[in-house]
């Protein structure tokens, strides 16, 4: 008799900024580390896996990075057609193949080819930088890459916008190269004097630009609905942003423990509603248009439980983060708050307090997360959990090929930078 074996578990993420690509998670790597880009059906052959997946009419692009398999479909297909399809052939190539991905793959570390950059700085951009940038009406692509030479357009807000060099070599260029090494330089081949309506018009009677924080994100139009008068919100895209898992939220909302509060705008602000989530670790808000469209926007401040630490403990924070030498750190809690002259029970809560607050900071400013700097013990070289749920709370976090450890040691690498370009 033979051994039954169960099914190869699958996870299907969407991404929050790309209607188009889904990640689709697997319990082990595809092909022991192995990484790869297939660009269309041609660059597949070879690779069982892609030929299969290349096989699925509306499938445009694959990219395997360990146990992930991102895949972009075309604009005119269907996840809800696809998904089982693209499962299907996961399962079935990777129990039938030793080598899923053909023989001549690069494993994890390796530099990657001009076409895997291209695919790797998008994900980047479509996952970190895009979803702000969305929100004062502009965005940014990869137009090619030639030998490690990123060329980038900005449209829409962003074209011919007086800031937008400073939005590129400042924030999106920073996140770029810290996610994708190989990236040599990185060039805006945008023509910023042909913009039609740029964010920013030098004329002497052109309006005031928006000011609109970077925190002000799009809600997915699927993930909040109406019913019987009240908003819901899904909680798989709720619970992230609230510091849990959905289980947890759901048992959390039945307890009474998450609460939610709801204001209609007056005046200028009439037809607006604002809702505000509150866990007892974390307060989420977003603001819904008459027209149903909806936006997460800062949280009030006098609401989140870090503004509990006041603004000076938080300064100084910052101001002595900021003194320190790459020599300094990381280092932990507990020796911030020696630091700050804390020694009575409950300190290291204070200092987390207010870290938390300047990660809200970092993120509306588009900067790395000076709290990176902090970690829970010497040497393991990892950042509190605390840290990861702040972050993705605050829309950042794992990007293309990261996991956690990754993706701190990126952010660490950011603010270690930041230090640097202060000196």
């Amino acid at each position: 008799m033979s051994e039954l074996t169960s099914p190869l578990r699958i996870r299907a993420e969407t991404s929050p900024a790309d209607k188009h690509s889904m990640r689709f998670v697997l319990e082990s790597d595809v092909q022991d580390g192995a990484m790869a880009t297939f660009a269309d059906a041609a660059s597949a052959q070879g690779a069982p896996l892609a030929e299969a997946l290349f096989a699925i009419p509306g499938v445009k692009m694959v990219d395997v990075s360990g146990a992930v398999v991102t895949v972009i479909k075309t604009h005119d297909s269907d996840w809800d057609a696809l998904k089982a399809l693209i499962a299907n052939a996961l399962r079935s190539n990777i129990s039938q193949s030793s080598a899923p991905l053909g023989p001549r793959v690069k494993t994890l570390g390796q530099a990657r080819t001009d076409a895997e950059i291209r695919l790797a700085v998008q994900e980047v951009l479509d996952r970190q930088a895009n979803p702000a940038i969305a929100s004062h009406g502009g965005h940014v692509r990869v137009t090619g890459v030639q030998d490690g030479v990123v060329s980038m357009l900005m449209s829409g807000g962003c074209q011919g916008c007086a800031s937008s060099a400073a939005t590129l070599r400042g924030g999106v260029e920073g996140m770029i190269r810290a996610a994708v090494p190989e990236v040599r330089d990185i060039v805006d081949v945008t023509d910023h004097a042909a913009g039609e309506t740029p964010f920013y018009s030098n004329g002497p009677d052109a309006p005031p630009p928006p000011k609109r924080p970077l925190l002000y994100r799009p809600v997915p139009p699927d993930m909040i609905v109406r019913e019987d008068g009240q908003f819901l919100i899904s909680p798989d895209y709720l619970a992230p942003r609230l510091g849990m898992d959905a289980e947890t939220l759901r048992a959390a909302m039945q307890s009474g423990e998450v609460v939610s509060q709801s204001e209609s705008g007056i005046g200028e602000d009439a037809g607006k509603t604002r809702l505000i989530m509150r866990s007892s670790r974390r307060v989420w808000a977003i603001e819904i248009a008459a027209d149903g469209s909806a936006y997460e926007i800062p949280a009030p401040r006098a609401a989140t439980k870090a503004a509990t630490a006041g603004s000076d403990l938080r300064n100084r924070i910052r101001a002595h983060l900021t003194s320190l030498s790459a020599a300094d750190v990381p280092m932990t809690y507990g020796q911030l708050a020696r630091a700050m002259g804390l020694y009575a029970p409950g300190s290291i809560a204070k200092v987390t307090q207010a870290l938390e607050a300047t990660m809200v900071e970092d993120a509306e400013s588009g900067a790395p997360f000076l709290a990176a700097l902090m970690v829970s013990k010497v040497g393991d070289g990892e950042a509190a959990k605390g840290f990861h749920l702040q972050a993705r709370a605050l829309g950042r976090g794992p990007g293309f090929g990261e996991d956690d450890r990754n993706y701190y040691q990126r952010e660490f690498m950011g603010a270690i930078a930041r230090q640097t370009a202060k000196t």
